[in-house]
């Protein structure tokens, strides 16, 4: 084949979350191209369809080329073009699928691992609001809190971290919610892997979302309203 450098598209099918303008079908100029290509994510499964982790277009097209890939879900939804073969003159075209599984096996032990807890999927689990005054704030203002103070034997887990404003948080200080008199709006959880995939991606397409609703947690009081 030529040596000339593979093109992408996005093919507009199954796409949820993201304006229309992420998905043209269109092969894009080289800036905008990349941008709006890079913006997309592929989940990846193991071969029994256990949710792993989303992955770039670039790992997904390695796993299709070594032939990696045990089978795919959804409408393909990124075509990569590469050389033109001299013999033939025909142009190597790559579908790349929203959902791919590849041949390994996960111990099931390993499918649900704890996300590691950083600000980013902290306020992302808390969609960004204080969880004492309820408003909605950038990451930039807002603060991990410990509901029950580190100065009070609290552990920095799951279940005991809120996001809050720096306004809340400097107001309870080293107390409790109930010593403050500033009752909690909702429970701190654990987000389950699922919830964490989730959480961790702002441009998930539709396969991809209704594949990942459908292994999520039963149960879910806990959630906000």
């Amino acid at each position: 084949m030529e040596a000339d450098s593979a093109i992408t598209r996005l093919i507009p099918t199954g796409a949820a979350n993201a304006p229309a303008s992420e998905v043209s079908p269109d092969v894009f100029p080289s800036s905008a191209r990349d941008l709006r290509r890079d913006g997309v994510r592929l989940l990846a499964l193991d071969a029994h369809g256990r949710a792993l982790n989303w992955i770039s277009w670039q790992d997904a097209a390695c796993l299709y080329a070594r032939g990696a890939v045990a089978w795919t879900l959804g409408e393909p939804c990124i075509e990569l073009r590469g050389g033109t073969c001299r013999e033939s003159g025909a142009r190597s075209r790559m579908h790349l699928h929203p959902i791919i599984a590849g041949r390994s096996h996960v111990r099931p032990s390993a499918c649900d691992p704890t996300p590691a807890l950083t600000n980013a999927a902290l306020f992302a689990r808390d969609r960004h609001l204080c969880l004492y005054c309820g408003r909605g704030f950038s990451r930039q203002l807002l603060t991990r809190d410990h509901v029950e103070p580190l100065s009070k034997g609290g552990l920095d887990i799951w279940e005991n971290v809120v996001a809050a404003c720096f306004q809340c948080n400097s107001r309870k200080g080293g107390r409790t919610p109930q010593q403050a008199s500033m009752p909690l709006l909702a429970v701190p959880f654990r987000p389950s892997w699922v919830e964490h995939l989730i959480l961790s991606n702002r441009n998930i397409l539709a396969d991809q979302m209704a594949f990942l609703s459908n292994h999520l947690p039963k149960r879910n009081p806990r959630t906000l309203a």
